[in-house]
């Protein structure tokens, strides 16, 4: 159609003069949005009551829409890059918008496997595409400084979630009277739902659209004024060529990398996915009551998602200085010392337990948004956001881990309500593990050989 030749890629070539860091916010549109991911546990006892079913079959939702992400990420990324960021992310807005309208009219029926196809599969595929779309541009248009570009984005993210919250408790509370946003186990009824998932997939979509045509890509031969090209490629590990996304995943620095991202992230998830019950455990007394109030572990939780917020850009632009593994090294290597700490020694202080929490949780957050730069790093920035897409597969992997990891270890150790600290020692102890095979991996990275580089450079110039 016609009119929508305005998404091409050969329409959204930024003017002469055109500022960089207009790029950022376009971005950024689109990871606030899409982070409201991360929001979905605010209406999950509500949805629960709403079905009559269990968390768990509630909890599948998020599951679904995590392994999309990875999957379409992997399997659309070289699309991304042929077709350009603006198309991408108009795709992703449609995606994900249409996702929470299916999952509307879901709940609307009192169909759950509607939910599924809807927020999971259908907006699932909004999160992957919409995720990675602003990637590859945004390292194209800072080749000085790719670790705080790709942290300004993706920070957002992260940082869904403390919009997306209370936005969430607030429309509930608009949509059902009988709600009140400032209670933790208040029940929202089954319209209300509706209504929120219309307002947020409509709302969602517009606020994407300043993204959509707010994007560009830099013209051929563009360069920020003083950058020298010669001095990022002295760096170690940052490479003068390129290499396609078909040859990446031959080269064994892929799967290094994927090692590393699984780790980092099974980790993290261990503490996030857990996060509220876990500090209400930490501190239970002899009479079996926690020390820590339901709203205070909701405060903990709001304060590990500022953290994961800020490691997501203040760690990323922090190996633009010192380098990607040695970032990656301190990621996992303090994370080691954190956990081990964490297990033996977390429980006898709040505010030791919080700090320690808070610090992974941060390498966590880094870890994501440090991967693009170092994929830039080792295979160029040719087809970089195809190679990220399938290196995204580690998140779904990790996804699936670390709460299998964390639940199968507590189940075993009693009932929700009734753990302690001595209950999670076991899990914990074996995420140290899980942080030293990443760290390993991370050791084993090399320079990619130039035999998986491109040929033609007329070829890579053509897609830039």
């Amino acid at each position: 159609m016609a009119v929508l030749s305005i998404l091409d890629r050969e329409h959204t070539v930024a003017p002469p003069g055109y500022s960089r860091w207009l790029i950022p916010p376009a971005a950024l549109a689109v990871h606030l949005c899409i982070g409201q991911a991360y929001a979905t546990s605010v209406y999950k006892t509500s949805m629960v009551k709403h079905f009559d079913t269990s968390q768990t079959a509630v909890g599948v939702v998020f599951s679904i829409a995590i392994v999309m992400l990875g999957l379409s990420a992997a399997v659309g990324g070289t699309w991304v890059e042929r077709k350009g960021p603006r198309k991408a992310m108009f795709v992703a807005a449609c995606f994900w918008a249409t996702g929470f309208l299916v999952g509307a009219l879901g709940i609307g029926t009192g169909q759950l496997w509607l939910v599924y196809l809807g927020y999971g599969v259908i907006g699932g595929i909004g999160l992957g595409i919409g995720y990675i779309s602003p990637v590859s541009t945004l390292i194209k248009w800072f080749p000085d400084r790719p670790g705080l570009a790709t942290g300004l984005a993706i920070m957002g993210f992260g940082g869904g979630a403390l919009v997306a919250s209370p936005l969430s408790r607030q429309l509930l509370g608009l949509y059902d009277s009988g709600y009140d946003p400032n209670v933790s186990t208040s029940v929202a009824g089954g319209g209300a739902l509706v209504g929120l998932f219309l307002t947020l997939g409509i709302g969602y979509f517009v606020i994407m659209m300043f993204g959509v045509f707010n994007i560009r890509v830099p013209a051929d031969g563009w360069a920020p004024a003083g950058f020298d090209s010669s001095a990022v490629q002295q760096k170690a590990l940052v490479t003068t060529g390129n290499v396609s996304a078909a040859n990446a995943i031959k080269t064994p620095q892929f799967w290094f990398l994927w090692v590393v991202l699984f780790c980092n992230v099974t980790a993290g998830i261990g503490i996030l996915e857990q996060a509220s019950p876990m500090i209400q455990d930490f501190f239970r007394g002899d009479n079996g009551k926690s020390t820590v109030a339901v709203a205070a572990a909701a405060g903990f939780v709001g304060l590990l998602s500022i953290f994961n917020m800020a490691g997501r850009f203040g760690w990323s632009s922090t190996s633009d200085v010192i380098g990607r593994k040695p970032i990656y090294a301190m990621y996992l290597g303090v994370g080691i010392v954190a956990y081990t700490l964490l297990a033996s020694v977390g429980h006898t202080s709040t505010v030791v337990f919080v700090l320690l929490a808070a610090v992974i949780i941060s390498f966590y957050g880094g870890g994501f948004a440090t991967v693009p730069a170092y994929l830039r790093d080792l295979f160029g920035t040719y087809q970089v956001g195809a190679i990220h897409g399938r290196l995204l597969t580690a998140w779904s992997a990790a996804g699936i881990a670390g709460p299998l990891i964390i639940n199968g270890f507590l189940d075993r150790e009693g009932k929700p309500g009734t753990l302690t600290a001595a209950a999670y020692r076991p899990a914990l102890f074996t995420m140290v593990g899980v942080l030293a095979v990443g760290f390993v991996a991370n050791l084993l990275i090399r320079s990619v050989s130039e035999r998986f580089h491109e040929k033609s450079e007329s070829t890579v110039e053509a897609t830039q």
